[in-house]
């Protein structure tokens, strides 16, 4: 999930629909209230933003160093005009990359997964779990080497459980990443079913059900 920063409900809402149309969910926030939301979030929920991004924010105490307080998720910031002054401004301020607008949508997914590549340094970009290599760059996972296409929804979720293999998720942290935490239109039940369909499919190619489940504990990946 990304986290949009903006004064202008206009422009929040613009890159809440243009992440949508990519299969990315989005929460979206004024500056006043991101700033008593990630100073109050539950851990959890902030573990579900992949990034925060920063537009138009009048205020004196900028968002960056707040996050910087709870989150090294990557943190972008939008610039409205090509000033060098504002430029070092933002970085000081703890941003990992600041983009001249406009950009498109996909332009900032890219960075945001090279910023996420540079901090994890020489760490590869996927996870192997027994036969599977699980990316997390958006690429379809592979089984013994061969890609295993799936819709995007099972997709990600495949990649958080990859991300948390060394422990069990709810399903609520699993909706929170992949709808977003404030999706009020999908009901977080969805996740069983999208689970279900990802199960088949992976039994299907390994001959076993690689996601382990227990009622009130969650799910996890096994060899």
């Amino acid at each position: 999930m990304i986290v949009v920063v903006d004064e202008r409900e206009l422009v929040t809402e613009g890159y809440n629909s243009l992440f949508g149309r990519e299969g990315i969910a989005t929460a979206s926030f004024g500056p006043g209230e991101f700033g008593e939301w990630v100073e109050t979030v539950a851990e959890d929920d902030l573990k579900a933003v992949s990034a925060f991004l920063l537009g138009q924010c009048e205020t004196g105490d900028l968002p960056a160093r707040r996050i910087r307080g709870r989150s090294n998720a990557p943190v972008i910031a939008l610039a409205e005009q090509n000033s060098l002054e504002d430029t070092l401004r933002l970085f000081e301020s703890g941003v990992d990359d600041v983009v001249r607008k406009p950009v498109h949508v996909r332009e900032i997914m890219a960075r945001i997964t090279a910023i996420s590549r540079r901090a994890q340094a020489m760490e590869p970009n996927y996870t192997e779990v027994g036969a599977m290599r699980i990316f997390a760059d958006g690429r379809d996972p592979e089984i013994d080497g061969k890609p295993l296409p799936l819709p995007r929804r099972e997709r990600r979720i495949l990649e958080y459980l990859a991300g948390n293999a060394s422990r069990r998720v709810t399903k609520t942290q699993i909706f929170n990443a992949i709808y977003g935490i404030f999706d009020e239109d999908v009901e977080e039940n969805v996740v069983e079913s999208h689970i279900s369909k990802l199960r088949k499919k992976l039994r299907t190619k390994l001959g076993f059900d690689p996601i382990d489940s227990k009622r009130y504990l969650g799910y996890r990946l096994v060899v």
